[in-house]
């Protein structure tokens, strides 16, 4: 099942009197259970791509169907809506609220979505990224990959069908981050569809393809020959301790 298409994809700013080209038509498609990296150099368009695909924005022209619906025909009310409903964000600096606790930022997107059982869901959700028992501990009370877990429970909290993750490595040690690919890595196993923004060749090849952008337009989109697993590979790591607030 295609989850992610669009045709002629294109986003222009106005800075004054000049247009700025951020996006100069993007064909890409992506199939239900796809892990799918975006790579390129700043200004290629990575960050452009993802708030188009996350419905945080619209394209000044082209198509855009997730799940078969047309996002860019939607009104901001109606794409705020599908994004509750099929889409969670992953971010490299985390985005959680300081004077909240690890359980009660994983609950912030049911405030707008009312999912019945919220606290409940929640709870799972930090079980299942390896925090149970951590509820009630505060962002400066974690490590950074523990905060990275936290964020990625937050974006499971209302069941999404397709998880954007936007450099979710980049602030973390190679350890931690192989710990989080593999998480992104086994939830993938599961069902769901990651497209994950990296500057990382090695991060880039923990997925089953590489859509690499430059100017706004793709310049290349092919299959990862072998793609690493992350489980693998911090069983070949040396051993240490768990990582220090």
């Amino acid at each position: 099942m295609i989850l992610v298409e669009t045709k002629d994809l294109t986003k222009t700013y106005r800075a004054g009197d000049v247009d700025v080209h951020a996006l100069r038509g993007i064909d890409l498609t992506v199939r239900q259970g796809e892990f799918v990296s975006i790579m390129g150099r700043s200004g290629s368009g990575k960050t452009t791509l993802l708030n188009l695909l996350g419905c945080v924005d619209r394209p000044t022209a082209g198509t855009y169907l997730l799940a078969g619906e047309d996002v860019a025909r939607m009104n901001d009310s109606q794409r705020s809506h599908l994004r509750l409903r099929r889409i969670g964000f992953v971010f490299q600096t985390y985005n959680l609220l300081p004077s909240l606790s690890a359980l009660d930022n994983v609950l912030l997107p049911t405030v707008y979505s009312g999912r019945p059982g919220a606290r409940k869901a929640a709870q799972e959700a930090l079980a299942r990224v390896g925090l149970e028992g951590r509820e009630r501990h505060r962002p400066t009370q974690l490590s950074g990959g523990q905060q990275q877990r936290v964020a990625i429970a937050r974006a499971l909290i209302n069941d999404p069908t397709i998880i954007l993750a936007d450099e979710p490595t980049g602030n973390l040690d190679t350890r931690t981050g192989e710990a989080v690919l593999s998480l992104f890595q086994d939830l993938n196993r599961e069902g769901i569809t990651i497209l994950l923004v990296t500057h990382e060749e090695q991060v880039a090849e923990h997925s089953h393809r590489i859509v690499r952008l430059r100017d706004g337009r793709v310049e290349s989109d092919a299959p990862v020959a072998q793609p690493l697993d992350a489980g693998q590979v911090l069983a070949q790591m040396p051993p240490e301790e768990e990582e220090a607030p």
